[in-house]
């Protein structure tokens, strides 16, 4: 796994939403976006990272920044994690996980005793020329949107 680094150029993309509209990385040239990517739609960890996203988007917009979650689930199951969690941003289907390669998150894995390849819980700020501005890799999921606006609030 070799995640960017901030000052790499983020690899365009296009991928299906929970509503099965394309979304691609140049719909946001111009502007700053959250690029999240999370291991699977509807477990305790990521139930609790989006939600918190979902309750600060407020802020984050008024700071610029627009966001997106990406994991490997498939479109129904993304659209059923909005509908319940009521999610006010776009959530990507990765199932090929091309895209979590491309960004360096997808990568071995340790659970409970297991190996695996799976998306490793990490987050890119993608500036408006489309190049990483920072990586968060230090967060708890419970947390992770208070570590954004605190890096926004001293970078702007």
């Amino acid at each position: 796994m070799n995640p960017l680094n901030a000052g790499d150029k983020a690899p365009a993309f296009s991928l299906a939403d929970q509503d099965g509209n394309t979304v691609s990385l140049g719909d946001f040239a111009g502007q700053q976006l959250l690029v999240y990517f999370y291991p699977k739609a509807s477990t305790p960890g990521c139930t609790v990272q989006a939600c918190g996203l979902r309750d600060t988007l407020g802020e984050l917009k008024a700071k610029g920044v627009a966001v997106l979650g990406i994991s490997p689930d498939p479109v129904k199951r993304l659209k059923n994690f909005e509908q319940k969690q009521s999610l006010n941003f776009p959530l990507l289907a990765d199932e090929d996980h091309q895209v979590a390669e491309a960004f360096g998150v997808w990568g071995l894995k340790k659970f409970m005793g297991r190996e695996f390849d799976g998306i490793h819980r990490l987050s890119f700020l993608i500036g408006p020329d489309g190049t990483v501005r920072h990586r968060f890799d230090k967060f708890k999921t419970s947390d992770h949107h208070q570590v954004v606006l605190d890096w926004l609030a001293q970078h702007g």
